[in-house]
């Protein structure tokens, strides 16, 4: 799960971590009150607006602009609530801005090398040494991909400690590899502590700073003040039951409909970009089962711009488990079928804690009642079933006998024919 970035600033705050003060809003009509609020107290009068949207290249995509006076507020606002964005990181059609956050520009100091004092600092999971692992660097305000990739040794990483977390001489030795002096070192100690406490406390995946950046000196701050611009968290859903206060902040305007609401249903469901709907029991039969279609769709699809054939591929991935009821199962081809991309289904269940029969019989119910554009009922795309395990027989019998609800079905004696057999009939 993951969460806006005036939320994380929020987050960041409850964990004493320094942040410039701001707010969101979600109306045009109140970027003035916003900006006067946010300039009061600022050193440089200057005000940020960006877009809260759950993807990057905001910048880039000119959704997060400095004003310095109501009017230019006003006009960064309206521009950002009334245009999708687009970067890189959205669909090609772009994202719907509701929010904005307007919050203080804080001044940052410039290096004796040129440039400015931002950083990188993030937490999260090292899967090699399955240990959580702080990530830090001199390059902040850039993707850190891009660093990692072209300059890994301005990467510094430091394993925490299973019990006792982030360690003070470790948070210390980051902070002078970082350049930190004087009394910014307890400042930039104090902050990733904290972020590595809020990490563990809060059941992150990741809990990300870029830039954290250092402000010029002045009277309060003899050496500066160390403070965090931008954040990004993400949660791990199995641990929200122990945390209600941050399920409280998602957004699920920002998630993918169909996604959302197969979660309801207890179902994995994963949308992708191809023609072959997946229903599967358990997620290593699901990757198994996208692979072989693959496989097989390989040059079967049609002709692209450059006058070669395209693959046909999997337009999803969804796991239904081995407790899926049949009106789970009813559900799961409900939003396989919302998608307008998929020309066929295929079925691929090996019964264990999942029956054969709840499958089918979720099968059949879902052909009754599934609505097409015309207002018929039933499916009109190639239906390609596979069983095996607890309840086949019966699973199998059942749409035997539901022959005439389902013209469209197929019978796959195995996965390879099972899949050989949609790819074909989504070519056709």
């Amino acid at each position: 799960m993951k969460i806006h970035e005036y939320q994380a600033r929020e987050l960041l705050h409850s964990f004493k971590i320094p942040v410039p003060p701001g707010r969101m809003i979600e109306s045009i009509q109140h970027a003035g009150e916003a900006f006067r609020a946010a300039a009061e107290g600022s050193a440089t009068g200057e005000v940020v607006i960006k877009a809260q949207v759950h993807a990057g290249g905001r910048g880039k995509a000119g959704f997060v602009k400095i004003v310095k006076n109501i009017d230019e507020a006003t006009a960064a606002a309206s521009f950002m609530l009334t245009n999708r964005m687009k970067s890189p990181q959205t669909p090609p059609e772009g994202l719907e801005v509701k929010k904005v956050l307007v919050a203080q520009a804080a001044p940052i100091a410039k290096r004796g090398t040129g440039g400015s004092e931002e950083f990188y600092l993030a937490i999260t999971t090292d899967r090699k040494t399955r240990r959580n692992i702080l990530i830090a660097s001199r390059e902040g305000g850039v993707e850190i991909e891009t660093v990692a990739h072209e300059r890994p040794d301005a990467i510094i990483k430091v394993p925490l400690h299973p019990l006792l977390g982030l360690q003070d001489f470790a948070a210390r030795e980051v902070a002078f590899r970082l350049g930190f002096r004087g009394r910014q070192v307890p400042q930039a100690m104090h902050i990733m502590k904290s972020l590595a406490k809020l990490f563990i406390e809060k059941d992150c995946t990741l809990a990300e700073i870029n830039p954290l950046v250092l402000t010029p000196p002045d009277e309060q701050h003899p050496d500066g003040q160390v403070m965090a611009i931008d954040a990004k968290f993400s949660f791990d859903e199995n641990g929200l039951f122990r945390h209600p206060e941050v399920e409280g902040l998602a957004d699920h305007s920002e998630e993918n409909q169909a996604e959302a609401r197969a979660h309801r249903f207890g179902l994995s469901y994963i949308a992708l970009d191809g023609q072959i709907g997946c229903l599967v029991n358990g997620a290593g039969l699901a990757m198994a089962t996208m692979d072989i279609i693959k496989l097989h769709g390989v040059g079967k699809g049609p002709k692209g711009a450059d006058g070669k054939p395209t693959d046909i591929e999997p337009a999803n991935f969804l796991d239904v488990g081995g407790s899926a009821t049949e009106e789970a199962v009813t559900e799961a081809f409900s939003i396989i079928l919302s998608d307008p991309r998929v020309k066929g289904v295929m079925v691929n269940i090996f019964g264990g804690i999942m029956k054969c029969d709840v499958i089918a019989q979720g099968i059949i119910n879902a052909a009754k009642n599934h609505r097409n554009p015309d207002g018929s009922t039933g499916f009109k795309v190639p239906l390609v079933v596979r069983l095996e395990g607890t309840n086949v027989d019966a699973g199998r019998k059942l749409l035997q006998d539901a022959k005439a609800s389902l013209p469209t079905l197929q019978a796959g004696s195995d996965l390879t024919d099972a899949a050989a057999k949609v790819v074909a009939a989504v070519a056709k």
